[in-house]
Order: C-alpha cells, then structure tokens, then sequence
C-alpha cells in the first residue's frame, strides 16, 4: 500500500513506544494497516537527577530507528510523533528527542499534560457509537494519569496528574514485594496526588465511565480470563485482584492468566492508582475502552471532523463495502419498524430499537462471501467488523438478528426466548417475506398485535388471494415460530 495513502501516529509513551499506521477508508473512518508497539520502558530510566540513563536512551533510539525504517516514504503532514510525561520531566529530553527525531526521520513533539488528554479522548470518541452522553475518560499511563469528561469527538475538560503503573511501581513495588502496607501506601499517595480531581469532576458532570490504554486494557484482560466481566471494572473486581497479589506475596511468584510478561514489573502500581480513581471519583463502574492517543493522533491528521451521523456513516460504509442492495435494505427496515410498533413491549429499551434498525439495514452483507448460509456469515462479519464502533452488547444482538432472520430459529438456542430478541427477530423475518419480490409491499390493512406469548398477523380480505407466494411464506414462518416459545399466527382473511 502505497504512503501516500496512508496516516502514521507514533506514541512514545512512559512504558511503551508504538506506531498506528491507518488508512482513509469511505466516509471518514480510519481502518487500521498495521499496529507496532515494542515496550521501552522509559519512565523506568529516569535516575535521581532525573536524567535519563544512557543504556535507556539507546533502547528508545533503537525503537525510534525501527520505526523510521517503517515510515521511509511517508510525507510529513502525514506522520505525528508525540511524546509524553517521561520527556516533560526528564532534564535530558532534549537530547533524548533530536537523536530521536533524526532516527525516526520525523519530528517528535513533547506535548503537554492537557493536550495528551485531549487526544486521549478525541481517540476513545473514535472507537465509541455516538451518543449524546458526557462521558468522563480515564487513562492511566505508565507516569501519568489523564482525567477527561467530553461529548461526542470533544473534549470538554482536560487534567494530568503526575503518577501512573511505572512510577508507583517503582516508588512503592520497586523489590517486587507485594504487601498490604505497600498498597495502602501506594492507593494513599495516588489519593492525595489526585486530590484536585475529586471537585474538578464530580459525579453529576458526567453520565458514564470510560478507561482507555494498557493499564484498563491488561486489567480487563485478566479478569476476563478469570471468568469474570473484562469489560467493565469496579472496585470489588479491583479489590479482588489487589487480593491475589497479595496472596503471591512477590511479583516474581505471580501467575495469572493473561498476564503478559512485559505488564508483570508495573501492575501493582497500576491497580492502585486505577483504585485510587475508582474510589476517589466514586465510579461505580468503568467500561474498558479501545481507543487510546494514538487514534486521536490519527484523526487530527484527517483535518477535519467525523461525520455528523458517525453510526449512519458506518453502515452506509458497509453497505458499501460488502454491496448490499441499500434500496432493499431500506424497504425491509421501514417495513420491520411498522410491524414491530404493534408487538413491542412497553419497557423496550431505545436500543431494541436501534439493533432492529441497524440488523435490518446490514442483513445481506454476508452475501458478498456466499450466498448459501449467508446470514451466518453477515452475523460473523458484524460480530467482528473492526469498523463498526456498537457497544459490545449492541453488536452481539445485531449479529443475533442477522443469524436469526432466515432459517430455523433453533441456532439461536435459549436467546430465543427473550422478548428483546424475539419480537424485533419476528418482525424482521416477517417483513423479509413481505419483500420477497425486492419490491414495495402491499400493506394496507396488514398490522400485527401480540398477547403475551401469542402474536398475530393480520391481512385484509383478499389479500392471500392476489399475493399467494407472500401468504404461502407467511404460513411458514408460523410454522417457524411453533417450535419456540412464542406463537405466530397468520390470519389470511380470505
């Protein structure tokens, strides 16, 4: 792939160096080429005098020189290089960044704590499905935590503080002893270090929580292969694996699962700032994030913002994509939101909605690949589409809805019985029969109600008449239906 198309982010952060390399998809979106990250471990080279160490210097130099090897070609508005609080406080960061720059083939900017923040969650907004919410973003590197609150791609308001998983592991853990004294002590400094954060970001600024880059990342890892929910950390789950360190007794003894070796020598002083947060901003819970600075990096490069409608963008862009028939699409979302207005309950959440809406416009996309079994392979394709940025239970009932709209009903197993699924599946399969013919139904005096369990589909009188092959279908969808817990049936007035 040529440069010239191409977009390079390069992050030289406290524990790791890494480059995002990405491409201008359609409309707007920035799809990954490739991703190196190599851990450098700078905020651990800082000596007394704050220096960094020579032997820390050539280990960053020889990163910096793989990556310029990489970046050969690229233009210079397209490649940003930044680096963070290790080179703001380092004495000899000057020297550090001119050899570095030259490495490189690019120059490196030392950015400020309010401006690593601001990317922080211009990169986070990128990864998440709009939404009107104020979002608080949390970010704990390996020497500096950021604390944001924004909405939509901006951010409102920005802090560094000056503590991360590389400074207090090496102020607090530097022999590897993991002890409950050593944690009180490393949760208190981080509390005071934090101190400001407590009024500056109060509870009722923002409507939910957010925590980006390898610190959430590793945490969420871990507790996901302990069999609990990675993707949202709480104070319990945090108190928890503060717990088996302390049963390890030494970082060396250490074993759990997804533990990389490289996160090993700075998680304990990363579970106590991250506790530290938790129960300082009393944040009941955080959802682990996938967008970090690099990707803010990215799309300031684009020059200019997102679309307006970033999710309407995103399927338009799949449609495209994987040459769905967008016309038909439409049609069956139009005809699926009527029908399912008559049998929806009256507790339905805003994204039963959205999920019926989203599922009705992407179902054929798995046609690109086969057509036999195609739902299973737009269902696959939407579970793991890099691109697309739903919440991860809204993608999961998206992927069931496109599975479920054509065939039996049985592969969705216990699911089925759930009136969050089933009622929107229902009225997606009914209004896929209704435009078998790729063409506008006739759907005057057609409605569909439900009690409780049952639901009914009702057509005029003789209309089974003059459209015999869409009756014939509706007849097998109830059939369908009779072997789950929930009853179609179809009056055909004749």
């Amino acid at each position: 792939m040529a440069p010239e198309s191409l977009l390079a982010a390069v992050d030289l952060g406290s524990n790791s160096f890494r480059l995002e390399i990405g491409r201008i998809g359609s409309h707007q979106r920035i799809e990954r080429v490739e991703y190196l990250k190599e851990t450098v471990r700078l905020g651990g080279g800082l000596n007394a005098q704050h220096d960094l160490t020579r032997q820390t210097m050539e280990r960053g130099w020889a990163c910096l020189a793989r990556f310029g090897e990489r970046l050969k070609g690229f233009a210079p508005e397209r490649v940003c290089a930044v680096a963070t609080q290790t080179l703001r406080e380092a004495r000899n960061s000057a020297e550090f960044v001119a050899r570095g720059s030259e490495l490189l083939g690019f120059p490196i900017h030392v950015i400020p704590g309010e401006e690593e923040a601001r990317l922080i969650y211009r990169g986070v907004a990128s990864a998440l499905a709009p939404s009107q919410q104020r979002r608080l973003v949390i970010d704990i590197g390996g020497r500096s935590t950021e604390i944001i609150i924004g909405q939509h791609s901006q951010a409102l308001q920005c802090a560094s503080f000056a503590l991360g998983s590389v400074s207090w592991s090496s102020q607090f853990f530097a022999d590897g002893v993991l002890h409950k004294s050593r944690f009180a002590a490393a949760r208190e400094a981080a509390c005071n270090t934090l101190a400001a954060a407590r009024s500056a970001y109060p509870s009722h600024a923002w409507d939910c929580a957010y925590a980006s880059s390898g610190t959430a990342n590793a945490l969420g890892e871990i507790l996901s292969a302990l069999g609990l929910e990675g993707n949202l950390l709480t104070a319990r789950k945090l108190r928890h694996l503060q717990e088996l360190l302390l049963q390890a007794g030494h970082i060396d003894k250490l074993r759990l699962p997804a533990l990389k070796e490289e996160r090993r020598p700075v998680l304990a002083g990363g579970i106590s700032v991250m506790l530290a947060v938790v129960e300082l901003l009393d944040i009941a819970e955080l959802e682990v994030a996938q967008g970090a600075l690099r990707q803010g990096l990215l799309h300031d490069l684009l020059e200019h913002e997102p679309p307006a409608d970033k999710e309407a963008a995103e399927i338009l862009a799949l449609q495209q994509d994987f040459g769905v028939d967008a016309t038909q699409a439409e049609r069956i979302c139009r005809v699926a939101t009527q029908l399912w207005h008559g049998i929806r309950p009256v507790d339905a959440h805003e994204d039963d909605a959205r999920a019926l809406r989203t599922a009705s416009l992407l179902h054929e996309v798995g046609m690109r690949v086969a057509l036999n079994d195609y739902h299973h392979h737009g269902a696959y394709i939407l579970r793991h589409c890099a691109h697309a940025t739903w919440p991860t239970h809204l993608r999961e009932r998206i992927a069931q809805l496109v599975l479920g709209h054509q065939g039996k009903l049985r592969k969705l197993d216990d699911a089925i019985a759930d009136a969050a699924l089933a009622l929107p599946l229902m009225a997606l399969r009914l209004a896929i029969q209704l435009c078998h013919a790729r063409r506008e139904p006739q759907l005057q005096g057609i409605h569909l109600t439900r009690q409780g369990s049952t639901c009914r589909l009702h057509t005029p009188s003789g209309w089974a008449q003059d459209y015999p092959q869409s009756a014939r279908l509706l007849q097998q969808e109830a059939q369908a239906w009779s072997k789950t817990p929930w009853q179609l049936v179809v009056q055909l007035d004749a």
